[in-house]
């Protein structure tokens, strides 16, 4: 497994808008229906990479606590499914029933929207405010697969707790690591 850094995209950029198809669902989901009222976490993971599976069980907890305070969240996997069937949508359907996602789980075939956010890895985090411009890019927290350090979660709960309380997010960021995106061969 390569490790790729997130690329760190500037902050207050505005959230590509976007409509794809929501694996468990069927249905076409936008931008608009997935936003929340404080805030729009939006996650770009895949089935396969071990660095997501690290953090799965304490996204989808963190994703339930901060939903309840008006956040959205939405997760999109933009790999190709040719070279990696694992993590094409029958087998995300699958991972979001079985991890049960609080959250969208959408399928960017084209991978126009991964291109649109300039997204990189699995996972690669954005954190829009109430009006969708972008307040953090990053990391989940230090944890990292073979580092034996706990799931905490602790850089986006920083930056949700901030928007949450009124105050600014710190612009020190650190990138999130993990898998490349599985582009689709020219």
């Amino acid at each position: 497994m390569a490790e790729t850094k997130s690329i760190m995209v500037p902050l207050g950029m505005e959230a590509p808008a976007f409509k794809l198809r929501d694996t468990v669902s069927d249905k076409v989901m936008t931008l608009q229906d997935v936003k929340g009222s404080k805030g729009t976490v939006v996650l770009f993971i895949c089935n396969h990479c071990p660095y997501v599976k690290l953090i799965n069980e304490s996204l989808v907890a963190l994703a339930r606590q901060y939903q309840e305070r008006g956040v959205g969240f939405v997760a999109i996997s933009s790999n190709d499914a040719t070279q990696y069937p694992d993590d094409g949508p029958t087998h995300m359907k699958e991972v979001a029933k079985r991890l049960s996602y609080p959250f969208p789980y959408l399928y960017d075939e084209t991978q126009e929207v991964a291109r649109a956010f300039d997204a990189a890895c699995t996972p690669d985090i954005y954190l829009f405010d109430s009006e969708m411009n972008l307040v953090y890019r990053g990391q989940f927290d230090d944890a990292r697969p073979g580092k034996n350090l706990p799931v905490t979660g602790k850089d986006l709960r920083n930056a949700l707790d901030a928007i949450l309380n009124g105050k600014s997010v710190p612009s020190d960021q650190r990138p999130s690591v993990g898998c490349n995106i599985k582009w689709k061969k020219a």
